[in-house]
């Protein structure tokens, strides 16, 4: 959430950075209101120092043995007006803060403006996709040819867009999420966490999907608890109305977690296969950062995330996204996109983002030097390290042989007790 006072004192500035994100209105409400509330405060002080003058009066004529009476019944009138005013004030105060909820972040001044993913950024790339000496087949039909991938099955038990795994497919996935917790932990120094998958309302607009984008979410009837779409949520909420002390900062987070989303607005997109699914597991990466160095902690982060992909011998590209790009709590965001062989393209695998103090704002995490001194609000910042399915896809995909089978990386191999390749032999999925 940007700061009141901020915005307040920056008005013209503020609706420029919101403008390149394509926020239709600027801060017109804002203003009106704004203005509304200023007027009546005016209006409160006057009426304030009118009761305060008519009290001195009031004593100075006790003194001298005047009736009073009708005095009293001013002093009277005019506090129940000031204290009408100052509940109008509370409503617009409100009314501020609401406005404020539904304003995405500013863009950081190395955003590249634009409206759409087109005026996107490539930075870099790693990696050349491999040449194949037949046409590649998509991960769908090699996981059903292999008896890995079970999306039938999934249908009639819950309905679309989930997925059921069996045997070595069920283990490719473990054996990824072990592999990237374990580098993540030994290599780059994150702190393995375990939080619940169930989140209440106050942690998701800690992070800024309540209450705008309560569409997206799953919702348990009847309670204030929600399936979490991202470990970045319970995450980022450890630290919810806790000061940090400075001298532990960076603190770096990481968990493996299911994730849940609806998918709302994503109806007909990406139909077959498991990119787009309403539950997929990822390893998360969350850090909190002292503002002077947040944005090289987004460096740093990218960078860890570009290593898992890297000893996969996954190729990729990491892409900076332009200010209508942006996700809605983001000040700079890295997508890493993975290259995938049967459509021919490249698609996202990981989200890296600083959010700077809006996230902080939102859930009050603050951090104060040697236990002295005023705190401020921490930065946060959040990438994935990387997500689990996509991940398959691209190994299957990308690792695909032309009899069908699928050669296993050699990072992954002690993962899956030495297998070196998965084949259809001793498929046991009833076709």
């Amino acid at each position: 959430m940007l700061d009141l006072a901020f915005v307040r004192e920056n008005v013209e500035r503020v609706e420029e950075k919101l403008a390149e994100r394509g926020v239709p209105g600027g801060l017109d409400s804002f203003r009106k209101v704004d203005l509304e509330r200023r007027r009546l405060l005016t209006e409160v002080e006057a009426l304030k120092n009118r009761r305060n003058r008519a009290s001195e009066e009031i004593g100075k004529l006790k003194q001298q043995g005047v009736d009073v009476q009708d005095r009293i019944r001013e002093t009277r009138t005019l506090s129940d007006e000031i204290k009408r005013l100052d509940e109008e004030v509370g409503k617009l105060d409100e009314e501020l803060r609401q406005i404020l909820e539904n304003l995405p972040n500013m863009p950081h001044a190395s955003v590249p403006i634009g409206s759409s993913p087109k005026q996107n950024r490539e930075v870099r790339r790693w990696g050349e996709p491999r040449q194949f000496s037949f046409p590649p087949r998509p991960h769908w039909e090699l996981g059903e040819a292999l008896g890995i991938l079970d999306l039938a099955r999934a249908a009639k038990i819950t309905g679309s867009r989930f997925a059921v795994y069996w045997d070595l497919g069920a283990k490719l996935e473990r054996a990824l999420a072990n592999f990237m917790l374990d580098a993540h932990g030994r290599e780059h120094g994150y702190r393995e966490v375990l939080p619940p998958a169930i989140v209440n309302s106050a942690s998701l607009f800690g992070t800024g999907n309540l209450p705008k984008f309560a569409g997206d979410l799953f919702h348990l009837e009847n309670t204030d608890w929600w399936l979490s779409p991202t470990a970045e949520v319970p995450l980022t909420n450890l630290f919810r109305d806790e000061v940090l002390d400075a001298a532990e900062l960076p603190i770096k987070l990481m968990a493996y977690t299911p994730c849940f989303r609806s998918e709302a607005g994503s109806y007909g997109k990406d139909t077959r296969g498991i990119i787009r699914q309403h539950q997929f597991q990822k390893v998360e990466m969350v850090k909190f950062a002292h503002p002077d160095t947040s944005h090289q902690e987004l460096e740093s982060l990218t960078n860890d995330a570009e290593a898992i992909l890297q000893k996969l011998g996954l190729p990729y590209r990491v892409v900076l996204l332009c200010t209508g790009d942006m996700g809605f709590s983001s000040a700079k965001t890295y997508d890493l996109e993975v290259w995938l062989p049967h459509s021919g393209e490249y698609r996202e695998i990981s989200s890296c983002s600083n959010f700077e103090s809006f996230q902080a704002r939102r859930a009050n995490i603050r951090f104060r030097t040697g236990g002295k001194g005023k705190s401020e609000f921490v930065h946060t910042l959040n990438g994935s390290g990387v997500a689990i399915g996509r991940t398959w896809i691209a190994l299957v995909e990308n690792y695909q042989q032309e009899d069908g089978s699928i050669v296993i990386p050699e990072v992954l191999r002690a993962y899956l007790d030495g297998a070196e390749r998965i084949t259809a032999e001793g498929r046991l999925v009833p076709k």
